[in-house]
């Protein structure tokens, strides 16, 4: 790709994700990517030919801006929306600037959800996990995939907020009918500086993904439907 996520070198779970849905979608498949960012997961989803609904709302990851990065260097970031342009995908990603939360998504459902860090950010902090876990959950097919990658707790405060969770406790907010497909964690390690972070610091991070229901009729007697 011509353009770079500020986002390319930070851990992700990502690569695992994307050959279960090779595995398992059609090669045209939509995918929705919650907290799109600046595009690090919705332009390798649209090169490998998905289509893709892109929600974000973050005006510097959407439009671009300056931010600064490690060593108090400032940059112009690009944003989502001209990196989309210059890689010649506007055609297959829709972008929802919209909170996840209150944004009208189409009032369809996708093949696939996966979201990255979207909901232990402070700003989310006032609205329960749960909240962020059924509204994504809502967007996927019958027989399609939910993935996300998430930060574990490792500080102490950390132990306060249920936003920072494990596997397990996230499954505990799916019904017996999801099928959970791969867990995975790290130990605790050193991650480098990056934009948002402009220090080295010490997170530990976990991968669930799961695989939806056949019918529809727990995923609705669950929500009182």
């Amino acid at each position: 790709m011509e353009t770079r996520s500020l986002w390319e070198h930070t851990l992700t779970f990502f690569p695992q994700f994307l050959a279960a849905l090779k595995d398992r979608a059609s090669a045209d498949a939509t995918v929705a990517v919650v907290g799109a960012s600046d595009g690090k997961f919705v332009l390798p989803l649209a090169a490998a030919g998905y289509r893709v609904v892109a929600i974000e709302r973050d005006p510097v990851a959407l439009y671009g801006g300056e931010v600064i990065l490690p060593g108090d260097t400032h940059a112009h970031a690009v944003g989502l929306i001209d990196r989309l342009k210059l890689e010649g995908f506007n055609d297959r990603v829709q972008v929802v600037a919209e909170d996840f939360l209150q944004a009208e998504l189409l009032g369809s459902q996708c093949d696939a959800v996966w979201t990255s860090c979207s909901w232990h950010y402070s700003a989310n902090h006032n609205r329960p996990l749960l909240d962020f876990v059924a509204r994504m959950q809502s967007l996927v097919r019958v027989g399609g995939l939910f993935g996300a990658e998430f930060m574990m707790p490792v500080e102490q405060r950390h132990y306060l907020i249920e936003h920072y969770t494990s596997p397990e406790a996230l499954s505990s907010h799916f019904t017996t009918d999801w099928q959970v497909l791969l867990m995975l964690r790290t130990d605790e390690f050193t991650e480098q500086a990056h934009v948002g972070q402009l220090h080295s610091h010490t997170p530990a991070w976990a991968l669930s993904w799961q695989h939806a229901p056949l019918s529809s009729r727990n995923r609705n007697r669950r929500r009182g439907l």
